[in-house]
């Protein structure tokens, strides 16, 4: 029963995460989409800051962040963009932050999807061992008398998969859509620069 506690758990837990991530994930991908078109529309960065603000939760919105940041800084020190790598290196750590924010918890997805199997299997050894124990206590050598036991004992190694098998989807799928979305972000900071230099520029 204490197997089938931690399973069940575990299953509650990546399930959670599932549906968090799944909400998350969504709501960036429209955001980003609503934001960059709103992006390609502006004539100059200001512009666009003014209108982020309606796109606060989308990644590309924190990227645009780090870097006009960066844009000001540069302005008002030197009336120009006198240091372009800066520029880059913002948006590098805008992009970082942010997809360290969209793998939080996969750690403990991919901890359910590796590990549930394992414990479902200890479930069952020990299952078996107690059912064959007390078939020697009973002095019985009879199929009837251990059956019960032993079919108990393999609906660990059923609950370990039935956690571990939606977590590896999910796991695989959610490491693909903050792969997608990196690379938005990666493409975008050029698209910025562009801007930038635009806008900018000597």
């Amino acid at each position: 029963m204490a197997v089938v506690a931690i399973l069940v758990l575990g299953s509650l837990l990546s399930w959670t995460i599932v549906f968090a991530k799944l909400g998350l994930f969504g709501k960036a991908r429209r955001q980003n989409r609503s934001f960059l078109r709103a992006f390609r529309k502006a004539s100059n960065l200001q512009a666009v800051a003014l209108a982020s603000e309606q796109f606060a939760s989308a990644p590309l919105v924190a990227v645009f962040d780090f870097g006009y940041g960066e844009v000001e800084r540069q302005m008002k020190q030197r009336g120009s963009l006198v240091n372009r790598a800066s520029i880059e290196r913002s948006l590098q750590l805008g992009i970082s932050e942010e997809i360290a924010k969209l793998e939080k918890n996969m750690n403990w997805l991919a901890t359910v999807a590796s590990v549930s199997p394992f414990i479902g299997l200890f479930g069952t050894v020990w299952g078996i061992m107690d059912a064959f124990n007390g078939l020697g206590a009973a002095g019985s050598a009879s199929l009837r008398a251990v059956a019960p036991g032993i079919s108990e004992a393999l609906v660990t190694t059923a609950l370990g998969l039935a956690a571990a098998i939606p977590a590896v989807i999910f796991y695989n799928m959610f490491s693909t859509a903050i792969k997608e979305l990196g690379t938005r972000m990666e493409d975008f900071a050029i698209e910025f620069q562009n801007m930038a230099e635009r806008n900018f520029g000597e």
